[in-house]
């Protein structure tokens, strides 16, 4: 892998080669005070940021348009819009997908590196080009000002102790990369007043670590936020902050703070139009006109597995010419806490649609979603079995879910029979 053609590592290279970030890590492990991960807003160039958000083979097809049109794409990325091992399956099949497809093409991702440590050896295995891990501090007297809340082991976790379990998490993927000969950067994002005079620590530890690059970028103000008052640095205040850390190691000064769905030339103001990606408008016409797709609540864009209320977004599948079901779009969810309003517009979100495969539903849902005609099946399994099913007309009861069940005091009823 030349990373000579890399943006992020030459600067040169940047008014030459491009690249593409696939969003499909939408959720997060922290929460940092300086970010708001707010979606569709194409006036702001920032990570959390995208128009939308793909599931892995979505995101394929995506990168095969993208390819057609920018030539000049050398280097495919995952930055978010949350983390990406906070969606670790999500992020490998992507992955996997890219690199099966463009064997030679530079491949990275950045994280918080909070649950990194575990994948570091399936990266290696992908031949990415380099890892981005995101460190804002070296002690946790610090990193508590910087983050509301770290998620580990199932459990939302605050304070000191918070930030030195994921400042050790940090530091044990970074050691276990560059065992590997891996590539590592460092971004650390300068907050006036909370971790500014303490890049230069940052730095060094980092050194010590032989990370290859840090990367100090200003920090923006972004409404929603906790630190939305700070005042951002100035240029005078980050020159000094990245002399003082270029003594230590090698520094990046033409970060362009890209959109978790940045695609083209760094710096490049381009918001692609990912709703719309798949659309197919040759689709023959459905017996029904006006209610022509599936809906499809998932976790991962596999299988059925989970729960209406859980889902922040709706797989929508239609007929392809030739009989074959296709993906053609992910829609949001209405947020949670909307009371019965929130199951109206969701009907209204699925009004062109004839049936919302799921795993779980309540029966408030269950009853508002009826009202308007949308046929609910509770099922289990592959979403392609499923699929196939309806393309042939069977019946999906070899999907039904089966409620587990206790016939004794003793038997926790796992739904399997007694043996």
């Amino acid at each position: 892998m030349n990373i000579e053609n890399h943006p992020c590592f030459n600067a040169k290279a940047r008014h030459k080669y491009g690249r593409v970030h696939l969003p499909v890590a939408p959720r997060c492990n922290v929460q940092c005070n300086f970010c708001s991960r707010k979606y569709d807003c194409v006036n702001e160039s920032r990570p959390g940021v995208t128009s939308s958000v793909l599931a892995p083979r979505m995101a394929l097809a995506y990168l095969h348009q993208v390819m057609e049109q920018r030539r000049e794409i050398s280097v495919v990325g995952i930055a978010g819009p949350g983390d990406p091992f906070a969606n670790p399956d999500e992020t490998l099949q992507t992955l996997e997908l890219v690199r099966d497809a463009y064997p030679e093409m530079l491949l990275c991702v950045a994280t918080n590196g909070l649950n990194l440590a575990q994948y570091v050896s399936a990266l290696a295995q992908l031949k990415l080009s380099h890892v981005t891990v995101t460190i804002n501090a070296v002690t946790p007297v610090i990193g508590a000002k910087i983050y509301s809340w770290i998620r580990y082991d199932k459990r939302t976790h605050h304070g000191e102790a918070a930030a030195q379990y994921l400042l050790e998490s940090q530091l044990n993927a970074i050691a276990a990369m560059k065992a590997l000969g891996m590539v590592v950067k460092v971004n650390t994002v300068i907050v006036p007043g909370i971790n500014d005079e303490h890049v230069s620590a940052i730095a060094e530890k980092m050194a010590e670590l032989k990370v290859d690059i840090l990367n100090c970028i200003p920090f923006y103000a972004v409404e929603g936020a906790a630190f939305a008052n700070i005042s951002e640095p100035g240029t005078g205040m980050i020159s000094k902050i990245r002399k003082n850390a270029q003594q230590y190691i090698p520094q990046m000064k033409h970060c362009a703070r890209c959109r978790a769905d940045a695609v083209g030339l760094l710096g490049e103001n381009t918001v692609p139009d990912l709703k719309n990606i798949l659309t197919a408008p040759d689709f023959p016409a459905p017996v029904t006109p006006n209610r022509p797709y599936l809906a499809v609540t998932s976790r991962e864009g596999m299988l059925i597995n989970q729960h209406l209320g859980e889902a922040e977004q709706v797989y929508i599948y239609a007929k392809a010419p030739g009989g074959s079901m296709q993906l053609v779009s992910i829609r949001p969810t209405p947020p949670r806490g909307g009371g019965d309003q929130r199951w109206q517009q969701l009907a209204e979100t699925l009004s062109d649609c004839h049936t919302l495969l799921v795993n779980g539903i309540g029966p408030t849902p269950k009853q508002e979603l009826a009202k308007t005609d949308l046929q609910v099946l509770e099922v289990e399994g592959l979403i392609s079995d499923a699929l196939s099913a309806l393309e042939n007309g069977q019946t999906l009861s070899h999907l039904f879910k089966r409620e587990a069940f206790a016939c004794g005091t003793s038997c926790s009823g796992s739904g399997g029979g007694c043996g």
